[in-house]
């Protein structure tokens, strides 16, 4: 038998998705994103990886767009369709994984500080501070200069410089929560810190947190590709950012090898707008104020 909390969960489900399927851009950002992601999925059998291998290019140097090669070949003969439907791959698991881990720190964060004020507060805000008022391309440079690895190094360069705006939002969001009637009346019959948080908290702030990350995720492929073009990536690892990295370094500006920069790029414009669409969307319908300024 169904638990009534289950189930109004379901009911809720179900009206964020009516209420999502209303908003055409939201829509359309998430049609734009499945594609992405089912080229990124399905990759190996759509192009095989020995693709990738320098050693086994068949494909002239720069050549243009043509029937063998639709997207044109880089400096190596390899096919850049290959390389931008591998690099998808990787791309989006960086900026997935980066933006799961800066909304984990952040939203501790902002819980903590929230819900147990004083010093614990004063201590986590100033931290935050820290951290907002360092340049972040800055510090994640610093940060994949000094730790020097691959793809790891990205995320971790990213997730540890992005959390501080998410962490301001959850904090506000807690301090309204915690203000209401039924967290007086958990707290009045014995309910502790873990159940008020993880009870009663946290399932109220998972909605703006879902958002934030949707939004972020955009701003952390952003982030990736701006750290692999300048080089501080495994130039081993496919992803846009280091496709657009070799393109420069082959000179395909100066030969106008048009192809080798704009399929990357393009790319990485669409998932971002697509991201930004849908997290857009996703916070018209769980903001009730903007649905009313529709």
């Amino acid at each position: 038998m169904t638990s009534p909390v289950w189930a109004r969960r379901r009911a809720a489900a179900g009206n964020v998705w009516r209420e999502f399927r209303s908003n055409r851009g939201g829509l359309i950002g998430l049609a734009i994103l499945l594609l992405f992601i089912l080229g990124a999925v399905f990759a190996p059998l759509l192009v095989p990886e020995a693709a990738l291998d320098v050693t086994k290019a068949t494909g002239g140097r720069l050549q243009a767009p043509s029937g063998d090669f639709v997207l044109g070949t880089d400096e190596s003969g390899r096919s850049l369709l290959a390389l931008v439907l591998w690099g998808s791959r990787g791309s989006l698991v960086v900026g997935l994984s980066a933006t799961l881990l800066s909304v984990v720190i952040g939203t501790t964060v902002g819980i903590l500080a929230a819900h147990f004020g004083r010093w614990v507060s004063a201590v986590l805000m100033r931290l935050t501070d820290f951290f907002l008022i360092l340049p972040s391309l800055v510090l994640a440079i610093a940060l994949g200069v000094v730790l020097n690895g691959g793809l790891g190094t990205i995320v971790l360069a990213i997730g540890l410089v992005s959390w501080p705006t998410g962490a301001r939002l959850v904090r506000a969001q807690t301090l309204s929560v915690e203000a209401r009637p039924y967290i007086e009346r958990s707290r009045a019959l014995g309910g502790g810190h873990t159940h008020v948080i993880f009870k009663h908290v946290l399932p109220s702030v998972l909605p703006l947190v879902f958002v934030n990350m949707t939004l972020a995720v955009g701003t952390a492929i952003v982030a990736e590709s701006t750290l692999t073009f300048l080089g501080l990536g495994n130039p081993n690892d496919v992803t846009w950012g280091t496709v657009l990295h070799a393109g420069q370094a082959a000179g395909a500006v100066t030969f106008g090898a048009w192809w080798y920069i704009l399929p990357p790029g393009a790319a990485i414009a669409l998932v971002v707008l697509s991201f930004t669409m849908v997290g857009r969307a996703l916070e018209t319908v769980l903001n009730p104020k903007l649905k009313e300024r529709r």
